[in-house]
């Protein structure tokens, strides 16, 4: 099998650096997975994610025309994590029993909840003041001269 730009490879860690860890590929070939591919999270040293003779897969990203192979395990991982949330199918959540909690704004349009939540706001609002105004003696309460 030929190894091509986006094509997935198996290999085994040969070496590890300061700046990443080569993988010894099918027909003799190595590949180098950069530290900033290596995974997700902040990766300060390679050694703590992989170990010489590790097993992996990883991505191939670029192959230059000098015919280093650029690897990532990184991206490998997003590619199947996007693959398994587009074919995820959520299960129908169960009714009666088990679900407690009321169903009462569900027919209610986004108009009818908007002026909803702008009246409670209004009434908040106001509340807040009176009781800030009174404290602070504002407007309505006295002087004394």
């Amino acid at each position: 099998m030929a190894i091509e730009v986006g094509s997935v490879v198996e290999g085994k860690v040969t070496r590890i650096t300061n700046f990443g860890a080569f993988v010894e590929l099918e027909d003799g070939k190595s590949g180098l997975v950069h530290i900033s591919e290596v995974a997700d999270e902040y990766v300060s040293t390679v050694s703590d994610f992989l170990s010489e003779g590790d097993t992996v897969q990883a991505k191939v990203v670029n192959i230059d025309s000098n015919g280093k192979i650029a690897l990532s395990i990184k991206k490998l991982k997003q590619q199947q994590r996007a693959e398994a949330e587009k074919n995820f199918v959520p299960k129908p959540k169960p009714q009666g029993r088990g679900d407690r909690r009321p169903n009462r704004q569900t027919s209610a349009s986004f108009e009818d909840k908007l002026s909803r939540f702008l009246k409670d706001s209004d009434e908040r609002l106001t509340d807040l003041k009176r009781k800030t105004d009174s404290k602070r003696g504002g407007r309505g309460s006295r002087r004394s001269d």
